[in-house]
């Protein structure tokens, strides 16, 4: 089988969201992505479907250039790249095509983030937050980072794991294969 590869995207936005999570976290990066593609045209998450409010969220198609992060010009971030087989993202693609057929059914789980922190997980049917969709994606599609539910993953778990390769920290708008996109 030939070698794929699926990337992982974490990103801190600056908002005072994002800042409220990271004085509780400690980390540098609060929100995991995932994309197939190395230029992250098709970036998808769990986040705002609003710009301009974080508490309307729910299952994204994150767009660098026209979506929440245009923004945020600001925005830093991690992007790394994992070895996946070719059927591991046959599955993850069938996977995400239910989550964007079904889009309106999916909210944000905000409880979870809480259950994070007390370190109890808190599920909901079609509820998730960032790092959880990312680590259930994976987790669906046979790839197990961690010996814990998606539910009590968070983007730091992503960090601190030997499968994926860095391959960029920086701010988004300056990482290459972004920035030739820019008009």
């Amino acid at each position: 089988m030939s070698e794929q590869h699926v990337y992982i995207v974490l990103s801190d936005t600056g908002t005072l969201f994002t800042s409220l999570i990271k004085t509780y976290t400690r980390a540098p990066y609060n929100h995991a992505s995932i994309s197939f593609d190395s230029e992250l045209k098709e970036m998808y998450s769990f986040g705002r479907k609003k710009p301009r409010n974080p508490l309307r969220g729910g299952f994204v198609k994150e767009n660098v250039l026209t979506g929440t992060y245009s923004y945020y010009p600001e925005t830093t971030c991690v992007i790394y790249k994992m070895k996946v087989t070719a059927r591991e993202k046959e599955k993850m693609k069938r996977i995400l095509n239910v989550f964007i057929r079904n889009n309106d059914k999916f909210l944000y789980n905000f409880l979870g983030v809480v259950g994070v922190s007390i370190k109890e997980p808190i599920e909901f049917s079609n509820s998730y937050f960032c790092s959880q969709f990312v680590a259930e994606v994976l987790k669906r599609s046979g790839i197990r980072l961690w010996d814990k539910l998606p539910a009590m993953v968070t983007p730091e778990d992503f960090r601190k794991s030997e499968r994926l390769e860095l391959i960029y920290e920086g701010k988004l708008f300056e990482f290459g294969s972004v920035k030739k996109q820019i008009p």
